[in-house]
């Protein structure tokens, strides 16, 4: 296997990455496409996130990769570094991660890819929710931002307090400074609420398989020689056996001798 092929992490950490890439340059159109103060706290937020994971995703890398200089000069390691930093003039980097995502699908193949997403249920509905808890976080903050800002009575009226009622109720902690008033605004809260029980249960299921689910025992390696040599000495011992039945029987067909 080369080099570069070593270089890709899991399929579901690269695609889960390759998203986050594709949202955060989306996020980035509209910043320059929209002249919305709120939606633009909404989404300088979420590009703060972002960068957080995609520096600690850098970081992983670099000190997995088989070389670490062939990752940074040669696999783009440098463009993932610059498209970490919180500037808009270095987040367009961020499409080396979906050039890595390609290459990824390209030389494994979406049939294989499937498979081993299937193959690892507990890691992909894992890397699901929190796809599904980011995409929550962003949209339904969005969301019941236009919904509650200005209703009657409304107590979520800015980006903040949009953000810090998506969050509380994703982390089911609830603790109710921030509510909806209208009924639209309350289905959104149930759907961040039920989104926010799957993100944590899975969670901990997953935490509790990785860390106390029994390892499997790996079978020793089994000599292909040793194997052969006692085949045919199981072989022989059989044949001896075989051969003093048939001397006792030909002793009570021959009768008792005078």
């Amino acid at each position: 296997m080369s080099k570069e092929r070593n270089e890709l992490k899991s399929i579901g950490y690269e695609i889960f990455i390759g998203i986050l890439s594709i949202l955060s340059i989306v996020n980035l159109v509209l910043l320059y496409a929209a002249q919305d103060e709120s939606l633009d706290t909404v989404l300088k937020a979420m590009n703060a996130l972002f960068s957080i994971i995609f520096v600690a995703d850098f970081l992983y890398r670099i000190f997995t990769a088989p070389s670490a200089g062939a990752y940074f000069f040669k696999h783009f390691g440098w463009a993932d570094l610059l498209a970490s930093v919180p500037l808009a003039q270095f987040k367009i980097l961020r499409v080396f991660r979906l050039a890595r995502v390609y290459r990824l699908l390209r030389d494994v193949g979406i049939q294989t890819v499937g498979r081993a997403l299937i193959k690892d249920r507990a890691g992909s509905s894992l890397y699901i929710l929190l796809l599904m808890g980011i995409f929550v976080l962003e949209f339904g903050s969005l969301t019941m931002l236009g919904v509650e800002q200005y209703a009657p009575g409304a107590n979520i009226t800015t980006a903040s307090d949009s953000l810090w009622y998506t969050i509380v109720t994703i982390s089911t902690v609830g603790y109710g400074d921030q509510y909806p008033v209208t009924d639209a605004g309350r289905m959104i809260g149930t759907g961040i609420i039920v989104v926010g029980v799957g993100i944590f249960g899975t969670f901990t299921g997953y935490l509790a398989n990785f860390f106390l689910a029994p390892k499997k025992a790996s079978a020793p390696p089994v000599d292909a020689a040793d194997t052969s040599a006692a085949t045919v000495e199981g072989l022989r011992l059989s044949l001896e056996e075989s051969e003093a039945k048939l001397a006792e029987i030909r002793k009570l067909l021959a009768g008792p001798t005078e």
